[in-house]
């Protein structure tokens, strides 16, 4: 086959390295932008943080230069002698040679190191030097079997069976396994087991027990023995925990024989217990959310402004900008000119984000602002396609922009995902988000009677009542979401 040079003419899209840059940063959450606008001053000499509520470059050097000149003037007027002693006086507080056997601190105080980075000089912060380390439940359980008295055996024992109890203060393996894994051969299952008894005795009340059922009855053996019902209380939860799981008031009342009011006063005993005793030790750091955007209300109408603490301002270094030669194809002035260069596409790429944050923020305020007027239920059915056509920008950018993107609002830090829901019709023509349904479900099931719970079905009608065309199996969908548990279980004696 011949080879020939042939020219053709074609257009198609490419991904500049700078649209990429500028698709990265605005898909970043506030916490991964920080540390890429960190690792671009780390790499890039041209970038620089601007400092807020300092004085500019030039007026600091300026300030500098008359700084120097009062100086040079002060010398002038025969200040020589004066730091001439002052130097002298200097170098005859400290000795030419040491003592060989004597040490520097026996000549000159030394300052004790820092400890964990925290400013000596700050008596506000001197309580964090005391701060504890995050407790784990393993960590409690193990602290109360040293001040219990085991011997070596036991000791090994009560070992292994902590670590084997997982965060909700559940036993996860059974003692035969235990046991098992014990290379000590003289050991029985019922040793194991009387240990465990031991550790069921420790705090919280109900750890390592195997099931809920267990875990129950340990917390309801440790209750006062004056505490009204107790004895009833044991029995139904050792001898009928079937009924209630089930919630089965009327069999409950029918096999201990009880009224009303004591089976009532059984159920909330048994609900001031804990199922899982292990969450009330184990500490877990506390998730925080930095917001992109603020949202206030002002004269009536409200405002967006970007969160200023969420992204640090940066520059460029008019130092090393300076030092650029233009007619100069040298190394290193051609490294000057490529980070020059990236340094402003990286700006230009964070003002781009932060614009197109604050345009997509605005725009969904102006839609859902019965929200921000009335609360969930005036929320209204949002879409990415309804906020991307308003601002002529394509669905992927909109999708990047809500994504771990928040907004501090009166009724709390949302995120932007949480303003988008699908909608459902209406009786009179409109549509309803799914947001503002949940809330109607939740407002209905808190004003429920205990003793009669809404079922779904119920749930429904009492919808549509209202003009709203919602399907039971969508009731049941959007109570399971919010975790609201069937209406057998939320029965409840009066």
């Amino acid at each position: 086959m011949k080879q020939t040079l042939q020219l053709r003419l074609g257009q198609y899209l490419t991904m500049t390295p700078q649209l990429q840059q500028a698709i990265k940063l605005l898909q970043l959450s506030t916490l991964d932008l920080k540390q890429e606008i960190q690792d671009a001053l780390d790499s890039n000499l041209m970038l620089e943080v601007e400092e807020e509520g300092g004085a500019s470059r030039e007026s600091s050097n300026k300030a500098e230069q008359l700084d120097d000149d009062t100086l040079q003037r002060s010398a002038a007027n025969g200040n020589d002698a004066n730091n001439e002693q002052e130097i002298n006086a200097a170098s005859d507080s400290m000795p030419e040679e040491l003592p060989v056997d004597s040490a520097w601190d026996d000549v000159y105080e030394s300052l004790p190191p820092p400890q964990s980075g925290i400013q000596r000089d700050s008596s506000d912060t001197e309580f964090l030097l005391h701060k504890d380390i995050t407790k784990t439940l393993n960590d409690h359980l193990i602290w109360q079997m040293n001040l219990s008295l085991f011997n070596d055996t036991d000791l090994a024992i009560a070992t292994s069976i902590i670590d084997a109890i997982n965060e909700d203060g559940y036993l996860t393996c059974s003692l035969e396994d235990i046991h098992a894994g014990m290379d000590n051969e003289e050991i029985e299952v019922s040793e194991v087991e009387a240990v465990l008894h031991r550790i069921q005795s420790f705090d919280p009340s109900g750890v390592a027990a195997r099931d809920p059922q267990e875990c129950l009855l340990l917390q309801l053996q440790q209750q006062p023995e004056e505490t009204p019902l107790l004895d009833m209380a044991i029995q139904l939860v050792s001898e009928h925990f079937d009924l209630l799981a089930r919630q089965d008031q009327s069999k409950i009342k029918q096999v201990l024989k009880l009224s009303d009011d004591e089976v009532s006063q059984i159920n909330c005993l048994i609900r001031s217990l804990h199922p899982h005793p292990g969450s009330l030790i184990a500490e877990s750091p506390a998730p925080y959310v930095v917001p992109d955007v603020f949202v206030f209300k002002k004269n009536g109408s409200w405002h967006v402004e970007l969160n200023p603490d969420a992204t640090p301002r940066i520059r460029v270094n008019t130092d090393y900008s300076s030092l650029i030669k233009r007619a100069d194809n040298s190394e290193d002035n051609t490294c000057l000119k490529n980070h020059l260069q990236e340094a402003r596409w990286f700006i230009k790429s964070l003002l781009s984000r932060n614009d197109t944050l604050l345009k997509v923020a605005t725009k969904i305020v102006e839609f859902q602002r019965p929200f921000f007027d009335y609360g969930e239920e005036a929320m209204k059915p949002l879409v990415l396609r309804d906020v991307a056509e308003e601002l002529e920008m394509h669905e992927s950018t909109i999708s990047r922009v809500t994504t771990q993107k928040y907004m501090h609002t009166p009724r709390g830090t949302l995120e932007f995902k949480y303003f988008f829901s699908s909608h459902v019709s209406t009786a009179g023509g409109g549509e309803c988000s799914a947001t503002a349904i949940r809330a109607l479900i939740k407002k209905l099931v808190a004003a429920e009677r205990s003793n009669k719970p809404l079922s779904d079905n119920k749930i429904a009608s009492i919808l549509s009542d209202q003009g709203i065309k919602v399907a039971r199996r969508t009731v049941a969908k959007y109570r399971e979401s919010m975790a609201i548990p069937p209406s057998n279980e939320r029965k409840r004696l009066a």
